[in-house]
């Protein structure tokens, strides 16, 4: 018997939920917890009767540690799973750490006045957790996530020393809006207006937002326009991958997303410095955030294909390698399946796949970890298993 806490009911956290019911000979008691909770029993109420897994809800706000010990202490889980807003991923961890519970999330910490995302805050629960002898494992999601797990899995089978790294995020879905955001807008235009960066040599090489731009030919897809972004996984893959040179993270942009992405920077609207407005204050990049489509809505209505991928190079018994390792993920049939696009679904599956490793006692080591620390070989059979089968090529476009 296991008892896993869901905090959030998202787009995101709807699949992690979906998921988990599936899986219920590991995941047989679980309580979604949110700020609005008809949310919750929602998901409860369709769910219930499809599966064995036992279901209950409760209303939590996720930035009030003592709310959240107290349900922790109702409850009594064994892992939490975070879905709910990066920014509150510490108070998350403290209410862990004061309860004993297994902590899993899908996305750094960052703080809500600052589009700065790092893992340093994080990191710094280290000690703590080893000495309470339980495991937070961080970014277990796709990007970061699965991109961790795929370079483990490369460098554990395929090079003795991996020099170069490229991730590469492909959504060639269609949703038919002018512009929307594939997940919480916030989050997307505060990542994708920041200045871009990569690492070389051990050190962080600053570029301009969208500076870099390159065409890739995408398996299955075909040839898309992919820009330089700052990604967090590449802070912990420069520490945790042997003999790194430099890595670099691509996501595709299509021209009219970025048209209107300029147009609302330069009036203002993606701002997260407060007005006043009306006597009242507001952020412009939540209020806009409250104007766009919301994420979860975009399921039914989006068509296509995503790859997310990494392509390596480096060497094998002093001979050099290329290695490509990629999902390709069908926005339909994730709709299909459980009723969210395939950008949630790609982050909801490996968070379900995580918190079952850690469930199992597969990946078993107190303390705060990256993904990428873990034997891989359990993770990439259950992302088979689970609904997220990859490829292998060895002899990939590179990209220059």
């Amino acid at each position: 018997m296991s008892k896993t806490l869901i905090i959030g009911c998202g787009g995101v956290a709807s699949v992690v939920i979906h998921k988990c019911c599936q899986n219920s000979e590991v995941f047989d008691d679980i309580m979604i917890a949110s700020r609005t909770k008809s949310k919750c029993d929602a998901i409860k109420e369709k769910l219930e009767g499809t599966t064995k897994t036992k279901i209950s809800t409760a209303k939590v706000d996720a930035d009030n540690v003592q709310e959240l010990v107290a349900l922790m202490k109702e409850y009594k889980p064994d892992i939490c799973i975070n879905v709910a807003l990066p920014y509150q991923d510490l108070h998350i961890m403290d209410a862990c750490l004061e309860c004993g519970v297994d902590y899993v999330d899908t996305a750094n910490y960052e703080p809500e006045d600052t589009a700065k995302f790092e893992y340093s805050w994080q990191w710094a629960y280290r000690e703590r957790f080893e000495k309470a002898g339980i495991t937070a494992l961080l970014g277990s999601g796709f990007d970061p996530g699965v991109t961790g797990v795929f370079c483990a899995y490369a460098q554990k089978h395929y090079f003795d020393e991996i020099h170069y790294i490229d991730i590469l995020d492909c959504n060639a879905g269609d949703h038919g809006y002018p512009f929307a955001t594939n997940f919480n807008p916030e989050i997307n235009i505060r990542e994708v207006s920041a200045k871009g960066s990569y690492i070389e040599n051990g050190k962080w090489v600053e570029t301009e937002p969208m500076e870099i731009k390159r065409v890739y030919n995408f398996p299955e897809i075909g040839e898309k326009d992919m820009y330089l972004l700052h990604h967090e996984e590449l802070e912990s893959l420069a520490l945790n991958i042997k003999g790194i040179k430099r890595i670099r993270f691509f996501m595709t942009f299509g021209q009219s997303y970025l048209t209107h992405l300029k147009c609302l920077e330069d009036v203002g609207m993606t701002s997260i410095e407060p007005i006043n407005y009306n006597g009242m204050e507001i952020v412009p990049l939540q209020f806009l955030k409250a104007v766009l489509p919301d994420p979860a809505s975009l399921g039914p209505r989006t068509k296509g294909k995503t790859n997310i991928g990494c392509i390596m190079q480096g060497v094998k018994d002093g001979k050099p390698v290329n290695y490509y390792v990629y999902n390709v993920c069908v926005h339909e049939e994730c709709y299909a399946e459980v009723g969210s696009q395939a950008i949630s679904y790609t982050t909801g599956v490996p968070a379900m796949i995580g918190a079952m490793m850690l469930l199992t006692k597969k990946w078993d080591k107190p303390g705060v970890h990256n993904i990428e620390e873990f034997d891989p070989d359990p993770f990439m059979d259950a992302l088979n298993k689970w609904g997220l089968p990859w490829k292998e090529s060895f002899d990939p476009e590179l990209v220059d």
